[in-house]
């Protein structure tokens, strides 16, 4: 199975977000991918690359196939788009799934259904759980299911193409997790409960605050485009 470097799995899932978000400002240029890969939101970690990392990503890249460049008559500038649904053969709901996994780390059913839902609908838990089953059954597995966290009854999964792309934290059951009554066992699986619901409420919010600010980049990016055709900014 192709496998990617840090840097390459960051843009990789930055140009996969981009074509589904921002369509109208797709393929994306340089400073575009740098801007997508460095930005504050729906990113985890947060990093900060440099042109001269994200053109080292982008011909990696495109050493697997899994990356083109564009050139638009007139244009100076060249651009670039994935391939990833071609090389892959993923469909847009695996896409979005797979994207979000690369730029956030190993999530939930119900955080990849909020999250992953400004790309590309998921109408529901049990839809993601089928996308998730079918790219883990492939005879290259791209996804796999991780253990609980501690305190936690959800799994959650991390995608194959980095392994060490995101430290997957403790797994597992807390030593001691079974001890203690029955009544503090009820109080700790609606506490559980709860805090599902909470994780999804959140999830969904975050969603929502990543769409407008996709919609906000895109906008200042179209403002900028043209300043520089009109010969930039009045002083």
């Amino acid at each position: 199975m192709t496998k990617l470097l840090p840097d390459e799995c960051r843009v990789l899932g930055t140009l996969i977000e981009k074509a589904m978000t921002t369509p109208g400002q797709y393929p994306l240029s340089l400073n575009s991918l740098v801007t997508g890969v460095n930005q504050k939101n729906n990113r985890h970690p947060v990093v900060e690359i440099d042109e001269d990392d994200a053109l080292r990503a982008v011909d990696g890249l495109r050493a697997k196939g899994l990356v083109r460049d564009v050139s638009f008559t007139g244009s100076r500038v060249e651009k670039y788009r994935h391939t990833a649904g071609e090389a892959l053969e993923l469909r847009p709901p695996e896409l979005a799934i797979l994207s979000e996994l690369l730029l956030r780390g190993p999530q939930t059913v119900g955080e990849l259904r909020g999250r992953a839902s400004r790309m590309h609908p998921l109408e529901s838990l049990e839809i993601v759980e089928s996308v998730l089953a079918g790219m883990a059954a492939r005879e290259e597995p791209l996804v796999r299911e991780l253990p609980p966290l501690p305190g936690s009854r959800a799994t959650r999964w991390v995608q194959l193409l980095c392994e060490d792309l995101h430290p997957l934290g403790a797994v597992g059951s807390a030593p001691g997790a079974a001890m203690g009554s029955a009544a503090g066992s009820d109080d700790l699986a609606e506490r559980r409960g709860r805090s599902g619901a909470d994780t999804e409420r959140v999830a969904a919010l975050e969603a929502r605050v990543a769409a407008l600010d996709e919609r906000i980049a895109a906008l200042e990016e179209t403002v900028a485009r043209l300043q520089s055709e009109l010969g930039g900014p009045t002083a």
